[in-house]
């Protein structure tokens, strides 16, 4: 049985990540690896019910504090139904967003402490992190005009301003910077084929 694998994708509104998530699932079965592809909040029936709420309404709907509580337990729904089962049984999971984007938009960009974000995390989802985070570096900017294009305004994360997305950015890079084991910084500008092959690439050392 291969080796379970458990990658995030992460990055501003726009970024490209469900795109990502399932060109990576192409690419990795034409490599012999089985993948599947999940998002947060979400991924399992408990979580999905939770981004019924975190998801729709309007933008102040919820405290950064509350949202932060929604998120937690939607992950740990998330991972002890769907994620660590999936890894145990020698898949590859590709999670589009998890705890770090919490982290940036709840915490850095909402004013939540990011050690309290983490606790939630450790009791939650038994603090599980993923093996890679693949940070998908947009412009905050590009990504708006990217997202407002797709749907027409996006969720109630979206639509905040420029200030709360320019928090977020500033979030991941720090993240990227922090951890880097962990982290690939790509440069979601490009075409999405091209973001694809580096991701791709940068998997090397796992799919030789």
């Amino acid at each position: 049985m291969t080796e379970g694998r458990f990658l995030s994708l992460e990055g501003g509104e726009g970024a490209g990540k469900s795109t990502q998530a399932r060109a990576l699932v192409s690419a990795l079965a034409a490599r012999g690896v089985h993948a599947i592809v999940t998002r947060e909040p979400g991924g399992s029936e408990g979580a999905e019910a939770i981004r019924g709420l975190l998801m729709q309404g309007e933008a102040t709907r919820w405290s950064a504090h509350s949202e932060a509580l929604l998120f937690a337990a939607a992950r740990a729904d998330h991972v002890e139904k769907v994620i660590r089962p999936a890894i145990g049984a020698g898949h590859w999971v590709i999670c589009d967003r998890y705890v770090d984007s919490t982290r940036a938009y709840q915490g850095a960009a909402g004013g939540v402490d990011d050690a309290a974000i983490l606790a939630l995390h450790a009791f939650g989802a038994r603090g599980l992190l993923p093996d890679r985070t693949y940070y998908l570096a947009l412009p905050p900017s590009e990504g708006a005009a990217r997202a407002a294009k797709r749907d027409g305004g996006g969720d109630r994360f979206a639509m905040r301003g420029e200030d709360f997305h320019a928090a977020v950015a500033r979030a991941f890079d720090g993240f990227a910077a922090a951890e880097p084991a962990r982290y690939r910084r790509i440069d979601a500008t490009l075409p999405a084929e091209a973001v694809t092959r580096a991701i791709v690439n940068d998997l090397a050392d796992w799919l030789a």
